[in-house]
């Protein structure tokens, strides 16, 4: 089986029948990562990277910010309507994560997060390892709700869907001087390489007998790497996407060879990078414009975040990233070097202020102060 994919469905159409034509083409779907798939386990964690209101979800069903990274549906969410499901896995620390709703898989995913465990502490996320260990307590509850052989069933026969690196690279090795002074871009991705092959046997284990993993993205396409290494150029910085096709490469080596150890395991490469960088080269294909900006007005290039309160671009069709790394990097720089340490330093550092009275302070990842009304507090 061909390592690369440009569908997740791909995995799955090798699988045989799967029971009437009502019923998905998977019993679940299981889901590790970062911000990419996060539909809202970061809600129940004290870090700042949320995305719990608007304009986030502005163009989800019922206009509701979930947590989702995203203006409406996250790839994934597609995905889950693509193989037949009406309703979507849970956030595996939501309050919905239990009962029924067990049955057709959950979502581990952490904005922040990484294959490397300490690009989320970084970021107070969660690492892989422990995503990984809320598979297990999950199966425990599955097992208690719907009896040792359903379990078993939806475990074996659902797709698992595995989307880390980008933070691992803009957010960690490019501003981290203990990563990017100690390992070239290919220790560090053979790295990355080897905790996914690790992690996959894991889920091996565990029963997992269909898995996708997604390459990384174009990441000199993404509005934070062009803001920190682009020089002031608003094109993409070809250097990063370089090493993202070399980590993919990778990554594809890797997938194949687990191909081969696990005889009965289906696992494919998602690649996302072509299909992204497209769009950011060829918009005009695709009927967009203004591909290398942050969507919402309130997610500059030089803010970690988007904030509660902020207005919106109106145009939503016309621009296709949509704040694509939470952390957008630091205007002022001088150099990359100097332009990492900043960033990295008030990323890490930040914490978030109350709703309340007007307050000045030192917003997260810029290089002055500003002055923000909030709502009065009652």
């Amino acid at each position: 089986m061909g390592v690369r994919c440009l569908l997740l469905l791909a995995v799955l159409l090798m699988a045989g029948d799967h029971g009437g034509e009502a019923q998905p083409l998977v019993p679940g779907v299981f889901t590790f990562g970062d911000s990419s798939v996060d539909i809202g386990n970061n809600d129940y964690l004290h870090t700042l990277i949320k995305a719990d209101f608007p304009p986030y979800g502005r163009d989800f069903p019922n206009r509701v910010a979930t947590g989702r990274f995203c203006n409406g549906k996250l790839a994934t969410d597609i995905t889950a309507d693509t193989l037949g499901f009406t309703s979507y896995p849970p956030a595996y620390l939501s309050p919905q994560a239990s009962g029924k709703n067990l049955l057709i898989g959950a979502n581990f995913a952490s904005a922040g997060s990484g294959y490397y465990d300490h690009t989320a502490l970084m970021y107070h996320a969660i690492p892989f390892s422990q995503q990984l260990e809320y598979f297990r307590e999950y199966q425990s509850k599955l097992t208690a709700f719907a009896g040792s052989s359903q379990a078993k069933s939806i475990i074996s026969g659902s797709l698992y869907i595995v989307s880390f690196g980008a933070s691992d690279f803009v957010q960690n090795y490019y501003i981290n001087p203990l990563l990017f002074k100690t390992q070239t871009v290919d220790q560090f991705s053979d790295r990355l390489v080897s905790i996914f092959v690790n992690s996959a046997t894991q889920l091996y284990g565990m029963g997992a007998r269909r898995i996708a993993v997604t390459t990384l993205p174009p990441l000199g396409c993404l509005p934070a790497a062009i803001t920190l290494f682009g020089h002031g150029s608003t094109g993409c910085v070809s250097r990063l996407n370089s090493d993202s096709q070399r980590f993919n490469g990778k990554m594809s080596a890797a997938v194949s060879s687990l191909s081969k150890r696990y005889h009965d395991l289906k696992i494919a490469v998602f690649d996302i990078y072509t299909p992204l960088f497209s769009l950011v080269t060829s918009p005009g294909d695709q009927g967009t414009t203004t591909v290398t900006r942050p969507k919402a007005s309130g997610c500059h290039a030089w803010h970690c975040l988007c904030f509660p309160g902020i207005a919106a671009l109106r145009s939503i069709v016309h621009a296709q990233l949509w704040a694509r790394l939470w952390c957008q990097g630091s205007r002022r720089r001088s150099g990359d070097a100097a332009g990492r340490e900043r960033w990295s330093s008030r990323c890490s550092s930040a914490t978030p202020s109350r709703w309340g009275r007007a307050r000045t302070r030192q917003p997260t990842c810029s290089g002055t102060p500003s002055t923000r009304r909030r709502r009065p507090t009652k």
